[in-house]
């Protein structure tokens, strides 16, 4: 492959709604610059950028995929992102890789859910963004009605440089509303096209569209807004350079109509990319920190090494391979590199550029290029590869907290003993997956963005490591604690024939406050427990501790004093003062007015304005306390707490009331007791469960 400057290249992501046709966009990109020999299809499971099995199942687009193309003497790097909400964690990490976007809106759906999630990180990181109006071969697709769409929800500055001709099964082309100029395709979905005259009944609509996009570009340029007004037009270069540094700037947003799947205005749109999207010198300069001090580098292939790792991938074949953006400097397939975040240095396994999972070697990794390596020993998303010395760090990327959890079983011994190395590549690949032990509950719990999200995961699990396991709800980590006071004897006494056994305790238990779990206090005097049997006291209750006397759940938040006891010369054991601890643990911690208690949740809801009410309905049906409200663009953040038992099946209600536009975060933040009504319900499902015998709840 020809090797590129950083001048001629382009880094892209295309961003939208799920099913808004990214990866049909993406096939035809490939297909009419040659590096593919046909149109592949998401239907027929043949992608270069949807090749995980997942996706090809599901059609939809699950993992952020790379691919590139050569076109009019340029390399565009394209990354085909996930538009579903559970997987958007994947597309805000990509972005860190681009310069720019293509915003895809179906044109008959118009702006969705996704549409507007993508756009708010596109505002996030400043990137100049090109929007396509997409399957506009659909039935029912109208470029006018979905044009209002974007331009409601993104402003006046979302204009056509495009008109479509035809629409429907009759869209046959597009009309360059820049150089006034009409492009058909051939129906055969070869992409092939040739110049024609613009439609007649285009003409009056191309040059009031050309007129309002001349005077956008001339209201955002102090000297372009005098030279207009002087003589009502501007001069084709000025107008373009205009045009270009309006989109540069984020002031334009300029709007293509196109049909990924029928290859009609991709062609155009590849052209669109060169003229209107920043290479990586275009872009500037990088925010850094250098040894503390925040700096920037220049795009340079002579500047030091720096490069971002934006995604892990675990290939079966390769291992782990580290797809990264290289920023400045330049390194060879085997060139030793430092990862600044671990203070460590990575010896590079390789240097290829990936073509959906297809490896193409590349003889050098320069600046302003995205490329992969193999094989690094620590390195994870987000880590910052530099040269030896230089001390470049980038800002590291943030990921969503897991939103929903389910506890995991493996379904046979051979499941469970391969379960840790499995989870372990899982988490390379997804940072935003947590898999820990609950200690309470002692289920293994899997976490992420969604219930979709953890599906895929447990079925990956099956189809790439051979473990295979069943979701389950969570148990919920409740505990046990006492209100009251109590002093109590425990006594044990054995004589079976020879040496017995004896053991005889007085203790007080009390109440502390929340958080402090366990405090045993010794205050015998004048020996009536021997020093070296005192130990075994405490470590009863320790024990004893873990079984509450309601529900089996651990008891926490209480004193010990042992205060009195008597003992036996011979028959005295620790296991005798073991025993004798545990029958008063269990006869002071009921006269002590035990209760049980439940884990509060800290919970963020993110949803538009409308659907607030409905949510503040629903969380107070589920026990919740509003903490407050905020404005986050465009967005009414709800911050509320909420007992964990109520939250397990919020994800499916939240999406229902809001049609999806809601999330939220959830974190543990405290116990609380639980109200009585709850309390009898835990207790009940425990005697259910044999955590307790009846007798015993008795």
């Amino acid at each position: 492959m020809k090797d590129y400057s950083a001048e001629q290249i382009r880094n892209i992501a295309l961003v939208g709604h799920g099913s808004s046709g990214k990866t049909s966009l993406a096939a035809a990109f490939l297909f009419d610059t040659g590096a593919t020999s046909r149109l592949t299809k998401v239907d027929k499971g043949n992608t270069v950028t949807d090749y995980d099995p997942d996706e090809i199942e599901r059609k939809i687009s699950i993992n952020a995929a790379p691919c590139f193309c050569e076109w009019s003497g340029h390399k565009i790097n394209v990354i085909d992102t996930p538009g579903y909400t559970n997987f958007l964690w994947d597309t805000r990490a990509s972005l860190r890789a681009v310069d720019g976007a293509v915003v895809l809106v179906d044109a008959v759906s118009g702006v969705e859910v996704g549409t507007e999630k993508v756009w708010e990180m596109l505002e996030d990181r400043g990137l100049p963004r090109l929007i396509v109006i997409n399957k506009m071969d659909r039935e029912n697709a109208n470029f006018a009605r979905t044009l209002e769409s974007v331009r409601q929800f993104f402003g006046r500055q979302a204009v056509p440089v495009e008109l479509p001709i035809g629409e429907e099964k009759s869209f046959a082309g597009v009309v360059d509303i820049v150089e006034k100029k009409a492009y058909y395709f051939e129906k055969d979905e070869s992409g092939k096209m040739s110049e024609g005259p613009i439609p007649a009944g285009l003409a009056d609509d191309v040059e009031a569209r050309h007129k309002e996009l001349v005077e956008l570009v001339a209201e955002s340029d102090e000297k372009l807004m005098e030279k207009y007004f002087e003589s009502g037009e501007l001069a084709p270069e000025e107008f373009r350079a205009g045009l270009k540094k309006s989109i540069l700037h984020r002031q334009v947003f300029p709007v293509f109509a196109a049909s990924g799947l029928a290859n009609v205005g991709a062609q155009t749109l590849l052209n669109g990319i060169l003229a209107f999207l920043p290479s990586p010198v275009e872009a500037g300069a990088v925010k850094v920190t250098i040894k503390g001090e925040e700096k920037t580098v220049p795009p340079s292939p002579d500047a030091p090494f720096a490069a971002l790792v934006f995604k892990t991938i675990s290939d079966p074949y390769t291992g782990r391979i580290s797809l990264m953006r290289v920023f400045s400097g330049r390194t060879n397939p085997d060139g030793t590199v430092v990862n600044a975040g671990r203070d460590t240095e990575e010896k590079l396994g390789g240097l290829f550029f990936l073509q959906g999972k297809e490896q193409i070697p590349a003889g050098q990794a320069k600046a302003g290029d995205i490329v992969a390596t193999a094989k690094l020993k620590v390195a994870a998303t987000g880590d910052t590869l530099n040269a030896k010395g230089s001390g470049i760090s980038f800002a590291p990327i943030v990921f969503p907290l897991p939103s929903i959890s389910f506890a995991i079983e493996p379904k046979t011994r051979a499941d469970e003993d391969r379960i840790s190395q499995a989870t372990h590549r899982i988490i390379e690949e997804d940072p935003t997956v947590r898999i820990e032990r609950d200690p309470n509950t002692s289920q293994l719990l899997i976490s992420g963005n969604g219930e979709l999200h953890v599906r895929i995961i447990a079925e990956r699990l099956k189809k790439r490591y051979n473990v295979e396991v069943d979701l389950k709800p969570p148990k919920i980590s409740y505990l046990e604690t006492i209100k009251g006071k109590s002093d109590v004897q425990g006594r044990h006494k054995k004589q079976t024939g020879g040496r017995g056994q004896f053991g005889d305790t007085w203790i007080k238990f009390e109440p502390l406050p929340r958080g402090r779990d366990f405090e045993f206090e010794d205050k015998v005097f004048g020996g009536a427990i021997p020093r070296n049997f005192i130990p075994s006291v405490e470590k009863g209750l320790q024990e004893a501790r873990k079984k509450g006397v309601l529900a089996g759940y651990p008891m926490v938040d209480f004193k010990a004093i042992l205060y009195d006891g008597s003992y036996h010369d011979v028959d005295s054991s620790d296991i005798a003062f073991k025993i004798a601890a545990n029958k008063a643990y269990k006869a002071g911690i009921r006269e002590a007015k035990p209760t049980l208690l439940e884990p509060v949740m800290n919970v963020e809801i993110y949803t538009p304005e409308a659907y607030m009410g409905d949510i503040m309905g629903n969380l107070n049906g589920r026990r919740g306390k509003v903490q407050g409200m905020e404005q986050k663009g465009t967005m009414r953040v709800l911050k509320a707490q909420v007992p964990m038992s109520e939250m397990l099946d919020f994800e499916p209600t939240l999406t229902s009331i809001t049609g999806g536009r809601g999330s939220f975060l959830m974190e543990f933040d405290h116990y609380e007791e639980a109200p009585s009504h709850i309390q009898q319900k835990i207790i009940a499902e425990a005697v259910k469960e044999g955590r307790i015998k009846q007798e015993e709840e008795d």
